[in-house]
């Protein structure tokens, strides 16, 4: 997995019902785009993420196209 400032993590529901949580990329930590991720919630808490299989990212030029993910689009 492979993610760069400005990108989106979706973290999947793990139960019927329980809605995937989407975070964005502030930092990469790791090397190469590797994890772990200073990632920003919705609510503006940030925190340190090693994604699981759960996860998806989603690049930024992808948020351009799919307006899903609960984040304003940046330029």
């Amino acid at each position: 997995m492979r993610a760069s400032k400005g990108d989106r993590l979706v973290q999947h529901g793990r139960v019927v019902g329980q809605h995937d949580q989407v975070t964005e990329v502030v930092e990469v930590l790791g090397t190469e785009g590797n994890p772990p991720y200073r990632v920003r919630f919705e609510d503006g808490h940030e925190a340190i993420m090693s994604p699981g299989p759960d996860c998806q990212v989603k690049h930024r030029n992808e948020q351009m196209t799919d307006q899903r993910g609960g984040f304003a689009d940046r330029p």
